[in-house]
């Protein structure tokens, strides 16, 4: 089974980017997390325009995973404007986009209190718009500059396990897809 990553920060030694890291640490041996580097690249979204190779990348990379995890920090009260700018480059064409009946999960960390819980809040509302199958739950990381240790795991280990059990139901969320598949 195979997991894609997208973290909605950008910034090198992001504290999502480590998230993301640490849930791969709690997959079961048959998932792995394969984390897609490519958002950067992005255009900004054009309904006119043609996909560019980095809109035909990120589609791919969707369509070819059993599932996605979104680890994002907070901007203002919301999601990112290049992770936003992702999703709706994913999000097309509709209905039959390459997110349609995915199974999601977003998890988020924040250098603030709240572990950005509005920007997750935000992030499943738009991935139901789109059509995912959003896994209902959220894991606020706050104060991130002190969550992690420095090989990368999370200090708290509440945090960590409540982390494997999100990880975890998105894994059980994929399993009757990919049975249906195979």
């Amino acid at each position: 089974m195979k997991l894609l990553g997208l973290c909605g920060s950008l910034r090198q030694g992001s504290y999502n980017r480590r998230l993301l890291d640490a849930a791969s640490a709690e997959l079961p041996p048959e998932v792995r997390l394969e984390i897609f580097d490519g958002l950067a690249d992005l255009p900004l979204y054009n309904e006119d325009g043609p996909a560019s190779p980095a809109v035909r990348s990120l589609r791919a990379a969707l369509g070819g995973a059993d599932g996605v995890l979104i680890a994002t920090p907070e901007y203002n009260a919301s999601i990112p404007g290049h992770l936003k700018n992702a999703l709706d480059w994913a999000s097309r064409p509709f209905p039959d986009n390459c997110l349609r009946a995915k199974p999601v999960a977003v998890v988020g960390a924040s250098t603030g209190l709240f572990g950005a819980v509005w920007a997750q809040a935000e992030l499943r509302k738009v991935l139901r718009t789109i059509g995912a199958r959003v896994v209902d739950e959220e894991l606020p990381v706050g104060q991130a500059h002190d969550a992690f240790t420095d090989d990368g795991r999370l200090v708290d280990p509440e945090v960590g396990s409540a982390l494997g059990s999100i990880v975890g139901r998105l894994v059980d969320e994929c399993r009757p897809l990919v049975e249906l598949s195979a």
